[in-house]
């Protein structure tokens, strides 16, 4: 599928499509959503581009390997990633891969699950955004920035407070997690999506949390995990999505896959082959890895 955008239009949440979003029964690890297609534009950059069409930085980078992010060629056809396949076990409540720079949102809706995916920022190398179980703890709207010391030591100059306004990095709204200090909120500097630059929270486009925000409740369960390697199911294939390693924690992704592989209780063979030289790649697109 091709991807025309207008003047001034983008994309936030994805799957947009209903019957792409609402998650097939039975099935602990579905794909869900469908990459499309975009060509490259006089003045177009990969960084704005991935804004435009609400999908992160990286994972832009990473599907389109080769192209400069910068300067990508006019009429080059370039990937849009929005197929992705989810943490496995979905139930209702926020799940964070911080491997692939993703957030998922999970509900209940006429008795099904459906999904919500946003791109996100996270903590930058000294300042990991934390793994593990927690909630929304608190809903804020127009938040004031109550400036932690640690980043007060770190910009000599640095104010207490900074007011709700276009100067506050936490944009228009904050959610803030049951773990001290932490929380998903927005931004005023929305080419930071799909990084890591923040000093641990997680960050995500102005339209992305507009919506997010008008959804979710307090108490909220909230998962972050690190998770480079996934492997799902879809149309009677095994298929698998590989990220790079953004924090030096080593995986063992054949034993990983193998071991997703006997979760889901796949019998069938795996094109291993394939799975090496997707291994090398990384390019965070899912792709059928089970033989014919």
């Amino acid at each position: 599928m091709t991807l025309i955008l207008l003047p001034g239009s983008g994309l936030a949440w994805y799957p947009t499509q209903a019957d792409h979003s609402f998650l097939p029964p039975g099935n602990p690890a579905p794909v869900v959503g469908s990459n499309q297609v975009y060509t490259i534009r006089p003045n177009d950059s990969l960084v704005d581009l991935a804004y435009r069409v609400g999908v992160g930085y990286e994972s832009m980078v990473n599907a389109n390997p080769g192209v400069d992010p910068w300067m990508p060629s006019k009429g080059l056809k370039v990937l849009i990633p929005y197929q992705t396949i989810l943490p496995p076990n979905p139930v209702p409540g926020i799940v964070i891969n911080i491997a692939e720079f993703r957030l998922y949102y999970t509900w209940r809706e006429s008795g099904r699950l459906r999904v919500r995916i946003y791109p996100l920022g996270i903590g930058r190398e000294g300042w990991d955004t934390p793994v593990g179980r927690f909630a929304i703890a608190s809903k804020i709207r127009n938040p004031t920035w109550m400036v932690p010391e640690s980043i007060r030591n770190e910009r000599p100059g640095q104010p207490t407070m900074v007011p709700p306004g276009p100067e506050n990095p936490l944009g228009g709204y904050w959610l803030g997690l049951s773990i001290k200090g932490y929380g998903i909120h927005g931004t005023h500097r929305p080419l930071g999506v799909g990084r890591r630059v923040s000093h641990g929270c997680m960050r995500l486009y102005p339209q992305d949390i507009d919506d997010l925000f008008s959804r979710v409740e307090v108490k909220t369960p909230v998962n972050i995990v690190f998770q480079p390697v996934k492997v799902g199911l879809r149309e009677n294939k095994l298929w698998a999505e590989i990220h790079p390693d953004t924090r030096d924690q080593p995986v063992n992704m054949v034993n990983e896959i193998i071991r997703m592989r006997t979760m889901l209780e796949w019998e069938g063979k795996i094109d291993w082959p394939k799975v090496w030289r997707e291994m090398d790649r990384k390019s965070g697109i899912p792709f059928v890895i089970s033989s014919p």
